[in-house]
């Protein structure tokens, strides 16, 4: 199944700004959010990529402007706004298969359907063999599996990545960025992911918003019309893409490096 627009629940940004204590981060962002795509922020460091996935979260308020959202959510969600974050923030107490099951306690689902549900990731994810393992017994890559699997139990509308894959090395970064784009795309589910690395950008980006550094103001919004299933990484437009991407941001850098330069 592949993500299908208009359908779930989509984010409108209006006129978004935060300031932390006077420190200008964001300024002005305007951005829609369909349902079914995925929306890849890009940018460089300290532009306010996490502020602002804080913010379409709930987890923190803007200093100005709104998110509102437009779409409907599914009867089977347990939590329209889902987190995945870099350090897997895994319970070692508990097995994988506990890990999975935490978010589904205390929802109104029945024993049995807490244990279909758990199941059931499991299997989406691959991680029916290690359903009793310790997370300390698992590869970072295994870990990441787990906090995916753990996210999808509740079913969400759009689902919100901080950099997940950032802290992975290289080859394990991309088995799992294959297995993210798989499962993103049978899931149809609205995603919002925060990263730095523009191949990463490429591969999972229906839309790709890039800001400009500090304050971040949307700088260029790129839409690549390709599936997700099935896109090569040596794909000459999404190299292409990719390209256009580093330009722009190496003009960020020079242009910081000139302010500095004249400020010294």
């Amino acid at each position: 199944m592949s993500a299908v627009q208009g359908s779930g629940l989509g984010l409108r940004v209006s006129c978004v700004s935060h300031r932390y204590r006077g420190l200008s981060v964001l300024e002005r962002v305007d951005l829609d959010i369909a349902p079914g795509e995925v929306t890849v922020i890009v940018g460089p460091s300290g532009c306010g990529k996490s502020t602002l996935l804080g913010i379409l979260g709930g987890l923190i308020a803007p200093s100005e402007g709104m998110v509102a959202q437009r779409g409907a959510v599914a009867p089977d969600c347990l939590n329209p706004l889902t987190y995945v974050f870099q350090d897997f923030a895994l319970l070692p107490w508990r097995s994988v298969a506990g890990n999975v099951s935490l978010v589904l306690e205390d929802t109104r689902l029945t024993r049995a359907e807490r244990a279909a549900r758990v199941a059931e990731m499991l299997r989406l994810t691959g991680l029916e063999p290690f359903a009793d393992a310790w997370p300390r017994q698992l590869s970072g890559g295994m870990r990441q599996r787990v906090g995916i699997a753990r996210a999808l139990a509740v079913r969400p509308a759009v689902l919100l990545l901080d950099e997940p894959l950032s802290a992975l090395d290289a080859q394990t970064r991309d088995l799992l960025l294959e297995e993210f784009a798989g499962l993103i795309a049978r899931q149809a589910m609205t995603t919002v992911y925060v990263t730095h690395n523009l191949a990463e950008a490429t591969r999972l980006g229906q839309q790709i918003v890039l800001l400009g550094r500090r304050p971040g103001r949307v700088r260029r919004v790129l839409r690549i019309e390709a599936p997700l299933a099935g896109r090569d990484a040596r794909d000459p437009a999404l190299l292409a893409v990719e390209a256009e991407l580093w330009a722009l941001l190496r003009d960020e850098a020079a242009d910081a490096a000139r302010e500095l330069s004249d400020a010294g």
